[in-house]
């Protein structure tokens, strides 16, 4: 290394270091022999104990309790990559204290471990600007070209971009008839999970009811636990808004995946909902996607059809696509942005035909937990109900102004309790009044 050193390197990377004080002995013994470069240690998340187990055997210099600690936990891949997350921001925390400025992180393209680890660190900048209100591809050609998407992938970007990967084209300007309708099938790809299946199958817990999937919802809306199916990360800064309404209308036995609040002329640097270019002004209408049971798609359908309502736009299908209901044909643009000497940008669509193809994702992530044939598990017979039974619905409020999309979930709250139907969770004390509409799995 000193040889290195005198021949012009002014830099050094160690290897995958789960040792502190091995590398801060090491650094002294540089610094003894006259290395006096920057040293930055090398360090990588655990993300499974048989990957673990491999590292072990090619370093010698492994503390005796972290190998003591993961065998406890060896068979839980979500405990074990806690606890990787956790040592690495110990870790740091004491090579910071030693005089340490500088790290290497290994993602191994596994970019989940080292996001928690930065947030943990509190190194994540919450303002920073985005160029729009989703992340754009690391692909030169789709960055360049890609400037609009459905809003149903919002919460798993990475599938949007694996089922359209082989488009020629990407819609540039206008989501229109211009664009490639092919997203491909929906396959064990497109439902690949954040948790893993036994993390995500410890987070259902087993459910015997629909209160009991209920509860899961509210936990992930409250962060209590880290993700649901549906989400690729914690709900996003401009769903903490609506953070209240999201618990009331999920305590109701309306399931929500995905959800935006209206914005009227809202500077582009906003910290919540800013994206864009400086000095411009974003848009929105509000937005709620949801699963629910039948009975309730007929309330809401019947809700919708008031005059009052004639503003909001729906789509409700069921899993097989046999049952559908939907007052729009077209593209709806759901998010716009002005900014100085530019054209008006509109990111954000809803699109029947986009809705469709994502309800086959959407249901299928009911269950995709249960069928990992790595660790095969028999799917709860209320999550198959669900499945099975339930419809995918989403309202648009195109009043962006003085609409308000939560009075249509007042109204039919109030034909619930009219005619004694859904399930009503208590905020209290999470307490459930039963009010099932004939199916076993409410009780």
């Amino acid at each position: 290394l000193k040889e290195k050193v005198c021949a012009g390197a002014d830099l050094v990377i160690t290897q995958h270091c789960f040792d502190v004080k091995c590398f801060l002995k090491f650094c002294q013994d540089c610094r003894e022999i006259g290395i006096k470069c920057p040293i930055i240690p090398g360090l990588m998340p655990i993300h499974n104990y048989s990957g673990f187990r491999r590292c072990a055997q090619l370093y010698k210099s492994i503390p005796e309790k972290m190998v003591q600690d993961l065998e406890l936990i060896k068979d839980n891949d979500e405990q074990v990559q806690d606890y990787g997350v956790r040592f690495l921001e110990g870790a740091v925390r004491q090579l910071l204290r030693s005089g340490v400025r500088g790290f290497h992180l290994f993602s191994l393209n596994l970019e989940t471990a080292i996001t928690r680890l930065l947030d943990a660190l509190d190194w994540v900048d919450e303002h920073v600007r985005r160029e729009l209100p989703w992340r754009k591809s690391a692909n030169c050609i789709r960055n360049q070209s890609e400037d609009v998407r459905p809003i149903f992938w919002a919460n798993r970007p990475k599938s949007y971009m694996a089922k359209t990967m082989s488009w020629d084209d990407f819609p540039n300007g206008r989501w229109g008839d211009s664009r490639s309708p092919a997203f491909g099938e929906c396959d064990h790809h497109h439902t690949r999970l954040l948790l893993g299946s036994r993390g995500l199958r410890a987070v259902w817990r087993n459910p015997q009811s629909i209160p009991d999937v209920i509860g899961v919802f509210l936990k992930y809306i409250r962060g209590e636990i880290r993700g649901l199916p549906w989400f690729e990360a914690p709900l996003a800064a401009e769903t903490v808004q609506i953070q209240p309404k999201l618990e009331t209308i999920n305590r109701r036995g309306f399931l929500t995946i995905n959800s935006q609040p209206s914005v009227n002329g809202a500077p582009s640097d906003d910290t919540a909902v800013g994206w864009g270019p400086p000095g411009g002004y974003v848009y929105q209408k509000e937005y709620v996607e949801f699963f629910c049971c039948p009975a309730d798609v007929e309330i809401l359908l019947e809700v919708l059809a008031r005059p009052e309502f004639s503003c909001v736009s729906y789509m409700a299908v069921n899993r097989t696509g046999s049952v559908n209901h939907m007052n729009v044909s077209t593209v709806n643009a759901v998010t716009w942005g002005v900014f100085p000497g530019k054209e008006i940008l509109q990111p954000t669509v809803t699109d029947p035909t986009s809705f469709l193809a994502w309800k086959d994702e959407a249901f299928a992530l009911w269950t995709a937990p249960f069928e990992d044939p790595r660790h095969p598990c028999e799917t709860p017979a209320v999550i198959l109900t669900i499945y099975n039974t339930w419809f995918l619905v989403n309202l648009v409020d195109n009043d962006f102004v003085e609409g308000d999309l939560w009075r249509v979930f007042q109204a039919a709250f109030e034909l619930q309790d009219a005619r004694g139907t859904g399930c009503y969770v208590t905020a209290a004390t999470d307490a459930t009044e039963f009010r099932g509409p004939g199916c076993t799995f409410w009780q």
